[in-house]
């Protein structure tokens, strides 16, 4: 049984702030569940996957974002709670239908988790998220802790059942992957009862005519949502003092900090905000007439200081009011506590003594090597691009390489540089198209199993509609690699229990109207390296399939590794072929043996036999079995 489902109310227990916000759901009574994997709101829904397998929730990997915020939006019509989650980037494949949604309304709480990234850390932007709240004119919250992504989840299902519309609550990676302390609550007893749908297509279905009805109940709606967040105890006021602090989400948690070692806990009147949107003018106003300088904590763009002083204005104050600027916070990255203590201490002209910076624990005091990143020795995604770069250098050709979101993305790095071109998923295939088109050059683009899925179906069947000339390499690896061995439609190596269907790429593709399509193993050299040169040569939209599976995940589902291990013999010299093309992590050159022979890491090898296929001095280790 799942620790998340622990019916003690009472208890505490250590989660991640994902795993709190399923605890939250769970004690909420949530019915319906919906994701598509993404970094950093990918646990909430493994957890719930494995919540789904041991109780009646429903539960499902979405095809896309778009799709599950769609799925969540038909339950919570119907009467069922529903939870949405995704990564920040997720609501903009998901924004058409959030636009809408607040129009349409809910029957039950639904609730939409869109998890920030500040720093980048798994993302191809840094965008802000709370826009999309004052955009969709939804209420949102923002947690500070593990412990508060619960209340504030479980608090978002009951508001939105109160107002009749979706609530979002927007985290941070720092939240979503903090592990802190959470008191349990009571979990529903009673059976979970079969939702019921009332037609009601006037003030349902979206037509002109009724969305104008529908945008002025929102307005309404909105006004009501400002009063609850005057009285939301999710905002608060503490301290006296003549200084103003006001922040949110992790920001609000650095800043207790700070005030704590800096000793200004009562030169500081503190305002905590956690119910975001709207702003409670009220509550602010009566901050600003407090204070006489205010500095707001807040991790991206200035959402909450434009908002305040946009209060002071109104309310006829003329206090100072910064956060974003030289000398205080920058819209770029995450803050950690020494950051935000730096600039309270600066602001309000108070000594800092900063602490001695951690540093990662070196080997004999000597610091860690940099290691970037890399994809995984044994991944059939390098062996497929080995196959096109020898393929384009043997043909003469130069290509040029848009690619997407994916673990396969690391494709980029040397000796591989396979990557030129990539704004977001699916875009590697419409890019393509507009780059072969202009450049009239050969133009391969990548493109992995999940992502196809989930964004690349209407980019291909664009490009056989309009007579491009482009090569597409379906890189299928059986899972959704890089958030976690999620499934998707394609997948045919499955978690215990799941319950999807797999669909067939070779088919889906066919069914687009590709004519020139073919499916190779990347690890069967000769066969790939003469199906991509045969590709590269045509004209047309041309599909390769490289099929096979990730072996982390084959390892992680089957529970066995291979055991085949490989050796350089003493032949080898100084071509350095397999460092330079290949680049395999497995591979390398000792510093101090006094020559240039390549060596494998036994410990990282996986035994995929690639490498023997293209160089005559690798051979199988005596013993060793695939």
């Amino acid at each position: 049984m799942s620790e998340l489902l622990a019916d003690q109310p009472g208890e505490r227990r250590l989660f991640l702030g994902n795993e709190a916000i399923v605890r939250g759901a769970l004690e909420a009574g949530v019915r319906l569940a919906a994701t598509y994997p993404g970094t950093p709101a990918s646990e909430i829904g493994d957890r719930l996957y494995v919540v789904s397998r041991q109780t009646d929730l429903y539960f499902e990997y979405s095809t896309n974002e778009k799709v599950a915020l769609e799925v969540a939006a038909g339950a919570a019509a119907s009467g069922w709670r529903a939870l949405c989650s995704m990564k920040h980037v997720g609501l903009n494949v998901a924004a058409d239908a959030l636009m809408t949604l607040g129009y349409v309304g809910v029957k039950a709480g639904m609730v939409i988790v869109s998890a920030d990234d500040p720093s980048l850390f798994s993302s191809q932007n840094e965008q802000d998220n709370r826009y999309y709240a004052k955009l969709a004119g939804l209420p949102m919250l923002e947690p500070a802790s593990p412990q508060e992504a619960k209340d504030m989840t479980r608090a978002a299902f009951e508001l939105s059942e109160e107002l009749g519309l979706p609530v979002m609550l927007r985290t941070t990676t720092r939240i979503n992957h903090t592990r802190g302390a959470v008191t349990l609550g009571p979990l529903p007893s009673a059976p979970g009862k079969a939702g019921r749908f009332q037609k009601d297509p006037f003030n349902l279905v979206m037509v002109p005519a009724v969305a104008r009805k529908a945008h002025a109940r929102l307005v309404e709606k909105y006004d009501r949502a400002r009063e609850q967040a005057e009285a939301s105890r999710f905002n608060t006021i503490t301290g006296e003092g003549p200084w103003g602090i006001a922040a949110s989400g992790v920001a609000a948690a650095y800043v207790q900090d700070a005030l704590l070692e800096l000793g200004l806990k009562d030169k500081v009147t503190f305002l905590k905000l956690g119910f975001t949107h709207p702003l409670p003018a009220k509550l602010v106003g009566e901050f600003l007439a407090r204070v006489e300088k205010v500095l707001v904590v807040e991790e991206l763009e200035p959402f909450l200081e434009e908002h305040i002083k946009a209060v002071a204005q109104e309310s006829g104050l003329t206090l100072p009011i910064h956060g974003k600027g030289r000398e205080l916070f920058s819209r770029l990255y995450e803050y950690d506590p020494a950051l935000v203590r730096g600039v309270v201490a600066r602001y309000f002209g108070v000594p800092d003594e900063p602490g001695k910076a951690l540093a990662p624990a070196g080997i004999f005091g000597q610091p860690l090597p940099d290691r970037p990143p890399n994809l995984c020795p044994g991944c059939p995604h390098r062996a497929m691009y080995y196959a096109v770069k020898i393929a384009l250098q043997e043909l003469g050709v130069e290509g040029i390489f848009p690619t997407d979101i994916g673990c396969y993305t690391l494709g980029l790095l040397p000796p591989l540089s396979m990557a030129d071109f990539l704004i977001c998923m699916g875009s590697s295939i419409t890019t393509a198209c507009g780059i072969a088109r202009a450049t009239g050059r050969k133009v391969v683009a990548f493109i992995g199993d999940s992502t196809f899925f989930h964004a690349g179906l209407t980019g291909l069947a664009n490009a056989v509609h309009n007579n491009h000339d482009v090569l597409l390499i379906i890189l299928d690896n059986g899972t959704t690699a890089m958030t976690g061995h999620q499934p998707h439609p394609g997948v045919t190596l499955t978690p215990p229990d799941y319950p999807g269907r797999p669909i067939d790429i070779a088919g889906v593709v066919k069914a687009l109207g590709v004519e020139q399509s073919r499916v190779v193993n990347p690890f069967k050299y000769k066969e790939s390296l003469a199906a991509t040169k045969e590709a590269i040569a045509a004209r047309g939209v041309r599909v390769l399939i490289s099929q096979a599976p990730c072996h982390l995940y084959v390892q992680r589902i089957k529970g066995k590794k291979s055991k085949a291990r490989f050796q350089v013999v003493d032949a080898c010299g100084d071509c350095r072929h397999c460092l330079d093309y290949f680049g395999c992590p497995a591979m390398y050159v000792k510093p101090d043996a006094g020559v240039s022979q390549m060596f494998i890491d036994h410990d990282l090898c996986a035994g995929c036999a690639f490498c023997v296929q293209f160089c005559e001095c690798i051979r199988p280790v005596k013993g060793s079995a695939r």
